[in-house]
């Protein structure tokens, strides 16, 4: 029997879009005579230019949900042994701990909080317990737990220092790198890259049949890329396709910082609880790189999504108060230099969990949903990747139970309702015109 054509869309060059494209093409049913794959990506620049590329690049067996995790840890491992992740993509395993203590006094540091935007956490050690810092200072290193090889933080300024997993429960990638690498990998398999910001899902009978973008060539212009197959996986501008979805967008700053030629810097990964003079308290999180680079972010703020990941703005004194902090306990961080000041936004689920994972049938039979993962994209990217191709290509996850992130559990109870209701408004061409395109014009 002759197999059907697949056209499959996948929105948004992210880690989840090309983690996808990548699981697609090494899925044993897959033939680029049969199966063309589309990655669509609205940036000018390329893939990985959001959260995927500014991201930490955390990899936890801590992380959450379990049920994902327990899928995509262990493919980590595999993508790095299979294609040299460590030279590739900066693949190791890592101490990671959270940090206490106290930071010397530096000019003003200000809070990290993004201008334009209130406070929000990034939920990243989510059920683990931080009590604050005690401003009493430690005789001995034995005293505070500080590992032996930690070197690039003041053991003086150190309170406590616990670890957050054993030995092989945290490991790190470069996000830019290993976001790149997913969508080269998929491209020796014939997985095209198309430049465009989709602006709507068409559909007939409940199915999809295309995605209708914007040509960056001619903004004026739309054209449509036919698709049996939509992935939806454009982190926080997802709503921008789909209105009802329950993603939220949080921006995050964050610095890169070289140290001064000849000071290595240990492998680890700190959650900080700094106590600053004046009875401030900061949490910068420090991720040390294996290039000897050293990542540090702060706080999320709730300021706007704009219409594009390329036109996010970045406040260059959130990214000074993120130095600041580090800076204060740690000399090294100190004297280096502040390569990179940059901000991105993360997809986050309203309801507070999720992400949400899976074919969303009641809109359109053929559309998937990849989205809402907030700080953990990086971490559970090959395990969406992964059933997402089992999915699309099989019909059935294979690899897991993900019932709870199913679309049917966060999308509005009255969206099958809303769309019969669109469809009778053919009159009303922003909603739905006569080729049956459901616009995100609602």
């Amino acid at each position: 029997m002759e197999q059907a054509q697949r056209n499959i869309v996948i929105i948004g060059g992210g880690i989840i879009g090309c983690s996808t494209a990548y699981y697609l093409s090494r899925h044993p049913s897959y033939s680029p005579s049969t199966t063309n794959i589309i990655v669509l990506e609205a940036s000018a620049n390329g893939a990985a230019q959001g959260a995927s590329g500014k991201a930490g690049g955390l990899i936890a067996k801590w992380a959450y949900p379990r049920e994902l995790v327990d899928i995509s840890f262990p493919e980590h491992v595999k993508l790095a042994e299979e294609h040299n992740g460590t030279e590739r993509w900066g693949w190791r395993f890592v101490g990671c701990g959270s940090w206490e203590g106290k930071g010397e006094v530096l000019d003003e540091s200000g809070t990290g909080v993004g201008k334009g935007g209130q406070r929000k956490s990034l939920e990243k050690t989510l059920g683990f317990e931080a009590t604050a810092p005690v401003d009493v200072k430690p005789v001995r290193r034995v005293d505070t737990g500080l590992p032996d090889n930690l070197n690039w933080v003041k053991e003086e300024l150190t309170t406590s220092y616990s670890p957050m997993s054993g030995p092989g429960g945290t490991a790190q990638v470069h996000p830019y790198l290993f976001t790149t690498s997913m969508l080269e990998l998929a491209k020796e398999k014939g997985v095209q890259l198309v430049n465009g910001t989709a602006i709507s899902v068409e559909r007939v009978d409940n199915h999809v049949t295309g995605i209708t973008y914007k040509d960056p060539s001619d903004p004026s212009r739309t054209k449509t890329l036919p698709a049996s197959h939509v992935v939806l996986s454009a982190g926080a501008w997802s709503p921008s396709i789909i209105p009802s979805l329950p993603i939220a967008a949080t921006r995050a700053h964050s610095v890169t910082i070289r140290p001064q030629a000849g000071v290595m810097i240990a492998p680890y990964v700190l959650f900080t609880e700094i106590l600053l003079p004046h009875s401030r308290l900061v949490s910068p999180e420090i991720y040390a790189r294996p290039d000897n680079e050293v990542y540090a972010c702060g706080p999320g703020d709730d300021s706007a999504l704009p219409g594009n990941v390329d036109d996010v703005e970045v406040d260059l004194m959130a990214c000074q108060s993120i130095r600041n902090h580090v800076a204060s306990i740690s000399e090294e961080l100190r004297e280096g230099t502040v390569e990179k000041r940059q901000a991105c936004f993360l997809p986050v689920v309203r309801t507070g969990e999720g992400p949400i994972i899976g074919e969303a049938g009641k809109i359109a039979k053929g559309l998937y949903i990849a989205t809402g993962h907030t700080c953990w994209g990086i971490c559970n990217a090959p395990g969406t990747g992964k059933v997402m191709a089992e999915l699309i290509m099989g019909g059935k996850v294979r690899s897991g139970n993900l019932s709870k992130l199913a679309p049917s559990r966060f999308l509005p109870k009255q969206i099958e309702a809303e769309i019969e209701a669109q469809l009778l408004r053919t009159h009303l061409p922003q909603l739905v015109n006569s080729r049956g395109i459901w616009s995100h014009k609602e």
